[in-house]
């Protein structure tokens, strides 16, 4: 048990979660900023959201976390899938969960809950598909290698 958790709970989690603070602040500036400030939609604003933190993602992490030196094109789609992905999931589940929960309050309410709640499905499913599927052939990926960092 001890080495499987140590093989998802190691540096590279810890400088994920550091990228993600990052990433979240920048995120959720722009998310809350646009759906409370410029009255733009609930799936409007949580995408902007995931555009712009994914382009600090994808450097931060390719460079600091996981660094990756693998160049081109497929590296960036599979980074591009995993977000879109871990997107659509964690914001479509979120959302209708979030409605049946708090079903008496209002839509401005259940919907800013509903975003909370999507960072947090998101945060989890993208770590696991950065590290074992958009970064997998880096030395300190998912596969190990000679770089791999204890």
């Amino acid at each position: 048990m001890k080495k499987l958790l140590s093989a998802f709970f190691d540096r590279r989690f810890l400088k994920f979660c550091l990228v993600g603070v990052a990433n979240t602040l920048i995120g959720s500036a722009v998310m809350f900023g646009l759906y409370n400030l410029a009255h733009c939609s609930y799936w409007f604003s949580s995408a902007m959201n995931y555009i712009v933190g994914s382009v600090v993602s994808y450097f931060l992490n390719k460079h600091f976390t996981f660094r990756s030196s693998e160049r081109g094109w497929r590296e960036i789609a599979r980074f591009a899938l995993n977000v879109a992905v871990c997107y659509l999931i964690a914001y479509s589940a979120a959302q209708p969960f979030v409605e049946w929960l708090l079903k008496d309050v209002s839509v401005t309410v259940r919907d800013n809950v509903a975003m909370l709640a999507g960072m947090v499905i998101y945060t989890a499913l993208n770590y696991l598909g950065q590290r074992f599927f958009a970064f997998r052939g880096a030395s300190g990926g998912g596969r190990g290698g000679a770089g791999e960092e204890k």
